[in-house]
């Protein structure tokens, strides 16, 4: 990456809900932006974390045995292989570090599966 990015600005440049962007790449990693809104699908990642951080909104992390709520500015790592469903009642933006190739729906696939897009 070698201009700086405007999160705001990229994230202005699409409406789509739970279709990540990736807005930067760090070693092995893509830095994706995604607006949530409503539910999205219960999977986990067995090989890796999953980071959530709220630029915006608010966004619930469902785990089988706990909500975790999340307010602008505030995050949590969802440890590899905990299955979770990301949800915001109105819209959240939230940037996700994660590796490269790591579908967004982890082990569930589906309809809600979004390929790796820059913008």
């Amino acid at each position: 990456m070698q201009e700086k990015v405007n999160l705001a600005e990229r994230l202005a440049s699409f409406d789509e809900a739970f279709k990540p962007k990736i807005v930067g790449e760090l070693n092995d990693y893509k830095l994706v932006v995604v607006k949530a809104r409503g539910e999205f699908v219960w999977h986990s990642h067995p090989d890796t974390d999953d980071f959530f951080l709220v630029l915006s909104g608010r966004l619930t992390i469902q785990l089988r045995d706990r909500e975790v709520e999340l307010g602008p500015g505030e995050l949590f790592v969802v440890p590899r292989g905990v299955e979770h469903c990301p949800r915001a009642d109105e819209e959240a933006e939230v940037l996700l570090i994660e590796p490269l190739g790591t579908p967004n729906t982890g082990d569930a696939g589906g309809a809600m599966t979004a390929a790796e897009e820059r913008i």
